[in-house]
């Protein structure tokens, strides 16, 4: 007597990985990285306000035009919350306080406070937007925010680190964190160019009490630090900014925090490169540590079986949708994310 052998039930096909969401986080955390070699250079011409409106004036012109040439329009009326919002929050009021913040403490001091902003993200998209937060997430971020703080203390002066200072920092990453998580769903009812470029645009009139100053301090600045502040609008703000939105569509707000910490190892290879500033192995050390916590934080566990209840949240927000908003995903007349090119 025979028997028919009983199939094995072959698993799904699983389409190809696509990259251009890490590819788009890849190039914002390399062009702001380079914002700092920029700044460095603009900041000794320019005041904190005239430096923020210029860099927003050089960004929102350029995104502006690349708009007007692909004939996007304007987002839904669903969006212009998250695009005020991040406008006020993140383009006009964390660059202002971030440039008047490291005018008042050294350059580590700077980096180590504003670095709590990915953590702050990371809380704020849990409690306020339903992600998860994943163990390898909050581990990422922890050995990364570890690096943060040792590239911090290496790079830290012997002067004194004003309470101005120290405030003006912490205020700077309570924006950032605020302004992302304020954008995240406005994504979900525009495009990555829509809501950089009227978001770009909040921050530009908000900072428009700026432009005396501004106006005053090009006619005396050098033409290095005017072209260095063009860069920083149309590369770090409105390049990245953009190809940040893109990425932020596809993920969740705490896993791009967590990926903006190769930002203090990228800014240590490049003063290196480019400004012949030789670090200190205590710094390559902690640039290492911010590396291998983003490494940490961007993987996933392979089965299913094996994730947690937020492991698997985290999961179905990389897929381009978050978990709160799934069951709203056939009724939303809104466009969704993972399907914008």
């Amino acid at each position: 007597m025979t028997t028919t052998p009983t199939a094995r039930p072959v698993a799904p096909a699983t389409p190809g990985r696509d990259w251009r969401a890490p590819a788009a986080a890849c190039t914002t955390v390399i062009l702001w990285a380079s914002a700092f070699v920029s700044i460095r250079s603009a900041g000794e011409a320019y005041s904190p306000g005239a430096l923020a409106l210029g860099r927003l004036l050089a960004g929102t012109l350029v995104l502006g035009a690349i708009l007007l040439v692909r004939r996007e329009g304007l987002p839904s009326r669903a969006a212009w919350p998250g695009i005020i919002g991040s406008g006020l929050l993140w383009f006009g009021l964390y660059m202002v306080v971030l440039n008047w913040g490291e005018q008042q403490v050294d350059a580590g001091t700077a980096a180590m406070i504003v670095n709590v902003g990915p953590i702050l993200m990371a809380l704020l998209g849990a409690r306020l937007l339903g992600e998860g937060l994943p163990r390898r997430l909050l581990t990422g971020m922890a050995v990364s925010f570890t690096g943060a703080v040792v590239v911090g203390l290496s790079m830290s002066g012997h002067g004194s680190s004003s309470v101005l200072g120290v405030l003006l920092c912490l205020l700077a990453a309570l924006s950032y964190a605020g302004g992302v998580v304020i954008q995240k769903p406005a994504l979900r009812h525009g495009t990555p160019l829509q809501i950089t470029t009227f978001g770009c645009l909040i921050g530009t009139v908000a900072c428009l009490p700026f432009t005396g100053v501004l106006v005053s301090e090009a006619a005396d600045a050098p033409l290095s630090a005017t072209l260095n502040m063009i860069y920083l609008g149309v590369f770090p703000t409105a390049l990245a900014f953009t190809t940040w939105a893109y990425a932020l569509a596809r993920t969740t707000a705490g896993r791009m925090g967590a990926t903006t910490y190769a930002v203090p190892a990228l800014v240590v290879l490049m003063s290196w490169v480019l400004l012949d500033e030789v670090p200190a192995l205590l710094t390559v050390a902690g640039g290492l540590l911010c590396l291998a916590g983003v490494a940490v934080s961007r993987t996933r566990g392979r089965r299913a079986g094996d994730l947690g209840p937020a492991d698997a949240g985290q999961g179905a927000a990389d897929a381009g949708q978050a978990p709160s908003d799934a069951g709203r995903a056939g009724s939303d007349p809104g466009p969704v994310a993972s399907d914008r090119p």
